[in-house]
C-alpha cells in the first residue's frame, strides 16, 4: 500500500495549504511573527474563539504541549494527567525535563481522567513534602480514540477551579474531536472554562506547526520569552502561521476531519464484516482491533501500523485527512487473504 494507517503524521499536506505556503513565498515580510500574515491568522483564530485570547504559534506539538505547561507553571507546580496521556507516554520526558514539573499519573481504562483516582492527588496539597498540583492537563480526543462530552470537561474544569489548578487541553486531535460532537472548538474549549490550549493541526492536514490558544491571557504574560527561550519560535513564521489562515477561513479543519472519521467508520465496519474484534467505540479516527499474532507482522510489511498491546494482540489503525474507502477495501483484501492462507 502507498499509504499506511500508522498515524495522522504519516500523511502527506492538504494541497490548499501548499498553495496558501506558495502564495505568502513573495518578497520580504517581517520575521518571528511580525506580520501581516500571522496577524491575519490570529484573527481567524478569534473568530473561532472570541476577541478575548492570546495565539501563539509553535513549531510542533510536543512544543505546544510543553511551553503551555510552562506558561501555566507556578513555582512549585505538578500535573495531573491520565496515565496513557501523550505528556507522559510519548514526549521523552520533556515536559518535566524543560518546565521541571513533576507529572502525577491517574489510572485510566479509556485514556480519559478518572477525577475520583486524581483527588489523591490533593490529599496533600500545600503539603511540602510532596508534589504541588496545580494543573490538570487532558487530551481531546485521548489516545485511546475516546472523546470527552462537554459534560465531562466541565466536571473536570469545574473540579479545576475548586482546587485552585489550571486546565490545559492537548487538542492535537481537536478537529475529529468537534466533528464527533457536533459542536465548535469554543464550546469545547473556552467555554467551559479550559485556560491554556493546544490546537493542532500537523495531524489533520498542515505541513507542519501548531498553535496555542491562551483563555486565561494572564498566562501569557511572559510567553514570547518562553517561546523563544525554549526553541520553538521560528522566524521566517509567516510560512507557519500562513497555513492556518484556509485551514480555518476555508473550513479546511472540519472537511479534513470529517473524511479521517467517516473512513474510520467505514474502516470499523469492513473489519467487522469479517470477523475482526474492534476493542473500542469509534468516535474519531482511530480503530483498535485484536488479530492473530501470525497475520500481524506480515500485515504490517503491506500496510504500516502500531501494536498497541501486545499482550491482547490489539492494533491501532489511525485514518487520515487523505485515507479513502479504496485504501481500507485493500487493507481488508490483505487480511483476508492472510486470514485464509
Amino acid at each position: 500500500m502507498k499509504k499506511t494507517f500508522a498515524s495522522d503524521n504519516y500523511s502527506g499536506v492538504h494541497p490548499k495549504i501548499l498553495e496558501k505556503i506558495i502564495e505568502v513565498n513573495t518578497g520580504h515580510v517581517a520575521a518571528y511573527g511580525y506580520d501581516e500574515i500571522t496577524r491575519e491568522a490570529i484573527d481567524e483564530f478569534k473568530k473561532y474563539f472570541g476577541n478575548d485570547i492570546e495565539v501563539y504559534f509553535v513549531i510542533n506539538g510536543t512544543g505546544a504541549n510543553v511551553l503551555s505547561l510552562e506558561g501555566m507553571k507556578r513555582k512549585v507546580s505538578a500535573v495531573i494527567c491520565p496515565e496513557s496521556a501523550h505528556i507522559l507516554q510519548d514526549e521523552t520526558g520533556a515536559p518535566s525535563k524543560i518546565t521541571g514539573m513533576q507529572l502525577l499519573s491517574v489510572p485510566s481504562t479509556d485514556g480519559k481522567l478518572d477525577l475520583k483516582l486524581a483527588k489523591k492527588w490533593l490529599s496533600f496539597k500545600d503539603t511540602f513534602h510532596k508534589p504541588n498540583a496545580d494543573i490538570i492537563s487532558i487530551s481531546q480526543a485521548t489516545e485511546s480514540g475516546t472523546i470527552y462530552s462537554l459534560e465531562e470537561i466541565k466536571e473536570i474544569s469545574e473540579f479545576a477551579k475548586a482546587n485552585d489548578m489550571y486546565l490545559h487541553m492537548d487538542g492535537a486531535r481537536l478537529a475529529n474531536a468537534a466533528v464527533s460532537l457536533g459542536c465548535s472548538f469554543k464550546e469545547m474549549t473556552g467555554d467551559l472554562g479550559v485556560d491554556v490550549l493546544s490546537f493542532g493541526g500537523t495531524k489533520n492536514g498542515l505541513m507542519y506547526g501548531e498553535a496555542i490558544v491562551f483563555f486565561n491571557k494572564s498566562l501569557a504574560q511572559d510567553f514570547k520569552w518562553i517561546r523563544k527561550q525554549n526553541l520553538q519560535l521560528l522566524s521566517k513564521m509567516r510560512f507557519l502561521s500562513a497555513q492556518f489562515i484556509p485551514y480555518l477561513k476555508d473550513n479546511i479543519w472540519y472537511e479534513c476531519a470529517k473524511n479521517a472519521n467517516d473512513i474510520a467508520k467505514y474502516l470499523e465496519q469492513q473489519l467487522k464484516n469479517i470477523g475482526v474484534e474492534i476493542t473500542n467505540e469509534v468516535l474519531g479516527n482511530t480503530v483498535f482491533a485484536t488479530l492473530p499474532n501470525e497475520i500481524i507482522e506480515p500485515l504490517q510489511e503491506f500496510c504500516h501500523f502500531y501494536i498497541w498491546n501486545v499482550e491482547k494482540k490489539e492494533i491501532r489503525l489511525v485514518t487520515s485527512f487523505d485515507s479513502n474507502k479504496e485504501d481500507v477495501d485493500t487493507f481488508i483484501c490483505k487480511l483476508l487473504e492472510l486470514k485464509n492462507r
